[in-house]
């Protein structure tokens, strides 16, 4: 397989020396940038773009386009396994995802079956084909699912929530219908991780962000055992290359420890992290993705500069970073600050290797 242009991304995943930090953002396509909207607004629908791995893969490479990012993240949802489970994924307009029919009778939770990815999920797979092709190898395409709980969430309460009140009860109520909603949830993500690995996917990101939502014991048992059962059955290589992990529990700083013994590559966290603190937590074992708070990018130049030095300097000296936003990009973020940020890790990060 011909090698990337520019590895460096893969290589800070594997703690590997890399000449400055890589960046990339999530939610890098989206609606604070004009052209997705108008990609969007063609498609007809979120689901709809989603669901068209032609217009999929232009919005994946309409940031690359913009801003010298390190990486291209696959453009997708984290409930297409869900809606390919048969639930029914619909978006209303400023409201957010809503499932239509959510599990709450035990026949229905005993009834779940995993999709197959080559059948029900082929549009993500063919859109990371696509990209890939069109990427010709410049950097690396990231893959990802949301975890089994975080997936488990939404699928009992029927969309987000700011309390997860039907998902609690049932966790403390009937916690074995939450585990078989998780051990399916679990064999879904591990496969359709795995068929994105053989589609051309190059990393892999797990989003767990509403593991961080749950009790010290119950992050444990509910969330963070799932997620290390999907990194035991992943593919760790494909025709001859490394695939790194991420797993990022938002919320989650007060298991680091945990998180990095599960077996993931690197442990994202959020801006609620000391990231000085973070790599000394988990050692030299995985690397670490994050974590600039993204209400920064809505302030001015000079601030976003100072506020990028400040966390390249809290990890500190060699490898093993990947710059991130410690969540998504706001809509509402300027894409000239994008480029400011992008620029100033680029230039600054360099003393630190």
């Amino acid at each position: 397989m011909p090698k990337l242009t520019n590895d460096t991304l893969i290589r800070a995943l594997l703690r590997q020396p890399t000449p400055y930090t890589p960046i990339w953002l999530m939610r890098q396509a989206g609606r604070y940038l004009p052209e997705y909207n108008q990609t969007r607004a063609r498609a007809g629908s979120f689901l709809e773009l989603c669901k068209n791995p032609d217009l999929a893969t232009e919005v994946t490479l309409q940031p690359l386009a913009r801003f010298a990012l390190d990486a291209a993240i696959v453009f997708s949802d984290i409930l297409t396994i869900p809606d390919a489970m048969g639930l029914g994924l619909s978006f209303a307009e400023g409201e957010g995802p809503r499932l239509e029919r959510p599990l709450r009778e035990e026949r229905e939770i005993r009834s779940l079956a995993a999709p197959d990815p080559d059948r029900h999920l082929r549009y993500v797979l063919d859109t990371v084909r696509q990209v890939r092709r069109a990427l010709d190898n410049e950097v690396p395409l990231i893959g990802f699912s949301g975890s089994p709980f975080t997936l488990a969430c939404y699928m009992v309460e029927g969309g987000a929530s700011s309390e997860f009140r039907t998902v609690k009860t049932l966790l403390y109520d009937r916690p074995d219908l939450l585990h078989h909603i998780l051990e399916v949830n679990g064999r879904a993500v591990t496969a359709y991780l795995n068929a994105q690995i053989e589609s051309g996917a190059q990393a892999v990101m797990i989003f767990d962000t509403w593991g961080g939502t749950l009790g010290t014991s119950e992050y444990g048992e509910f969330s963070l055992a799932y997620m290390q059962r999907v990194l035991e059955g992943l593919k760790r290589e494909h025709h001859g290359e490394r695939i790194p992990s991420i797993l990022f529990t938002k919320g989650g700083g007060g298991w680091l420890e945990a998180i990095a013994a599960s077996g993931c590559d690197a442990v994202g966290i959020d801006w609620t992290v000391d990231i000085r603190a973070a790599r000394a937590r988990v050692g030299k074992g995985v690397a670490l993705q994050g974590n600039l708070d993204p209400a920064a990018l809505l302030a001015g130049p000079q601030a976003i500069r100072s506020r990028a030095a400040a966390v390249l300097a809290a990890f500190g000296h060699g490898a093993g970073h990947v710059f991130n936003l410690g969540h998504g990009l706001s809509q509402f973020t300027p894409p000239e600050h994008v480029a400011v940020l992008v620029d100033a890790v680029h230039e600054l990060s360099r003393a630190h290797h």
